[in-house]
């Protein structure tokens, strides 16, 4: 007897991996399709994300968080202007261990996938299957979401990020140090637990400077890390391949449809939904890309757990809250790295002093900068 299935989620990276065991912990029963491999992968996966407090819960509660090595926590986080504005973010006095961890992306993807291959209402397919709802998972490439008639409204921005890891002479110190540069935005991520002293990088920089770092020798691109950084953890080794992405705003124009209406099958696929990086991007400058995609996939899940007993999770009026809810936490974000990308890109005398004159009074802002850090760490 053929399988059936309750949910379809393509796309099993992060996103699609932790909604698939939410959704089995409702007993739901799930088919996950692996996206294709993307074309040009680096020979190692370079990626770290900054996830908060939320994303350590919900991630905690499937019990797919990393060992302490590969999650490291941040004590602080210093953020540096291009003429003397600073802004520094400090857990203590927040109550908290961390402001956020730095988890590593190949660890956090293994843990999940050994979670999967323990849960028996998750069956890992070769290509989609047929059921009421299919979730979109496949991340900012999908192919699935114009399959589905969903339109990818884009804005890309004239940056590149660069992402790689380099050893430092220095401990990290559990520091999260960011540089508002005037040719681009620098950031090291603290790795390898407490006492490490690798960071990984994701530096945003102009399209005409892309190639050109990229194509440079290790030494001489470390001595430009270490020059934009302004040697702040000493002399730096590369220790890992680097990798190079287009940055870009972006947002579907919906987030859930029905197939059948989209006339994309001549089978009745029901409904489907999307979420994480194929519903949206925002600029990295926020480390904040990750959490808003966990942040639907609990979203939704819980639109599911409560939805009427009497109600098919195929159900586009229910559906239809979760992308009303998710788009309106989306809009803030989306609002503020952008500002902030445009604001910093300006290489006017007029807006640089102005950008700096504004970290240095949100540094002074008391509850202001409070409010931001707590709504950074996914708390209320």
């Amino acid at each position: 007897m053929a399988q059936t299935f309750d949910i379809c989620i393509r796309g099993a990276g992060i996103v699609g991996r932790t909604l698939a065991l939410l959704l089995a912990r409702e007993r739901l029963k799930v088919a996950l399709v692996p996206a294709p491999a993307p074309v040009g992968a680096p020979a190692a996966d370079v990626r770290a994300y900054a996830l908060n407090s939320a994303s350590r819960q919900l991630l905690e509660s499937l019990r797919s968080w990393p060992d302490a090595e590969h999650a490291t926590a941040v004590r602080q986080m210093q953020v540096q202007g291009d003429q003397g504005g600073a802004v520094v973010f400090d857990a203590e006095p927040q109550g908290v261990e961390a402001l956020a961890w730095i988890v590593d992306v190949p660890a956090l993807e293994a843990r999940l996938a050994e979670a999967v291959r323990f849960q028996p209402q998750v069956e890992v397919v070769e290509a989609p299957v047929a059921a009421p709802l299919t979730v979109v998972c496949e991340g900012r490439a999908s192919s699935t979401r114009a399959e589905f008639g969903a339109r990818f409204e884009v804005t890309p921005y004239a940056q590149h990020a660069i992402a790689t890891r380099v050893r430092c002479e220095h401990p990290h110190g559990q520091v999260a140090r960011q540089w508002f540069l005037p040719d681009g935005i620098l950031a090291f991520l603290p790795l390898d637990g407490a006492e490490g002293n690798s960071v990984a990088v994701v530096w945003s920089v102009s399209q005409e400077q892309v190639a050109s770092l990229m194509a440079l020798p290790p030494e001489d691109f470390t001595q430009a890390l270490q020059t934009a950084s302004q040697q702040a953890l000493g002399t730096l080794t590369l220790c890992a391949d680097r990798a190079s992405w287009p940055l870009q705003l972006a947002r579907a124009d919906r987030w859930c449809g029905s197939t059948t209406a989209a006339g994309t099958s001549p089978r009745s696929w029901g409904s489907w939904v999307l979420a994480g990086d194929a519903a949206h991007n925002v600029h990295p400058l926020a480390g904040q890309g990750l959490n808003l995609g966990l942040a639907d996939v609990q979203a939704l899940a819980e639109v599911l757990r409560t939805r009427d007993y009497w109600r098919s999770v195929a159900d586009l009026r229910m559906l239809r809250r979760y992308e009303r809810k998710r788009k309106a936490a989306l809009v803030a974000m989306g609002l503020a790295t952008d500002g902030l990308q445009q604001l910093f890109a300006r290489q006017e005398a007029p807006w640089q002093a102005l950008r700096n004159w504004g970290m240095k009074g949100f540094e002074r802002s008391g509850p202001l900068k409070d409010f931001v850090t707590r709504r950074a760490m996914g708390m209320r």
